[in-house]
């Protein structure tokens, strides 16, 4: 089994942001010499999306997400992508990670927690989520791996990475099995979207922050 566990400090940069706290929406901007990547995104969306990054098997991910998720998300990015994807699906990670992150505000209300089992034909893919504000991801794949295509294991890592530390989320991946990779990170995606989908629920019950700590 391969494994993938990584810790980051707290702390964020600073990007172009707007966001309104009671309709959970943001846009955020980032803009570098190897990417200019704009989201828009609205957590209490019904998965209405367009997505364009330049990478066909990325936006496929990325639509599956959000539709998952039943997020509204509007993203475009352009990057070096004639060197090599890395630039791009990074970024895009961490705008997207900004954009949740700053839709969910002080966390107040929300479920926090959220756990999707997912089946696509020969691969199966748990993902776990905890809003915690204490990034971590955890990423296992299995230690035979079938052929992979462009967008291979490593971008996945490097977009879930960038994607957990900057919306706060400690995230746990499993993939035990599989014999197609499309489907196994297919799973993975759409089980990324269900279980944010579950966390960033409003539960009336819940009154503040979602922990005896009382912050996040």
């Amino acid at each position: 089994m391969q494994i993938l566990a990584i810790r980051w400090p707290k702390g964020r940069r600073t990007e172009t942001r707007q966001g309104s706290a009671m309709t959970r929406t943001a846009i955020i901007e980032r803009k570098t010499k190897e990417t200019q990547i704009k989201a828009e995104l609205n957590l209490d969306g019904s998965g209405v999306y367009r997505i364009s990054t330049g990478i066909g098997f990325f936006d496929h991910m990325l639509t599956l997400f959000t539709v998952h998720g039943l997020m509204d998300c509007e993203l475009s990015a352009a990057g070096d992508i004639d060197v090599d994807y890395h630039h791009t699906v990074e970024d895009v990670g961490l705008v997207l990670g900004d954009a949740v992150a700053q839709a969910l505000g002080d966390h107040s209300g929300i479920q926090r927690y959220g756990n999707a089992m997912i089946p696509m034909d020969d691969a199966l893919a748990q993902v776990t989520v905890d809003l915690s504000n204490r990034p971590y991801l955890v990423f296992r794949l299995p230690d035979k791996m079938p052929n992979q295509n462009e967008f291979d294991a490593s971008l996945a890592t490097e977009f879930l990475r960038a994607f957990a530390q900057r919306c706060g989320m400690n995230l746990h991946i499993t993939v035990p099995y599989g014999e197609n990779w499309h489907h196994m990170i297919e799973a993975v995606f759409k089980g990324l979207g269900r279980s944010l989908r579950s966390a960033v629920t409003k539960d009336a019950r819940v009154t503040g922050v979602p922990s005896t700590k009382g912050a996040l």
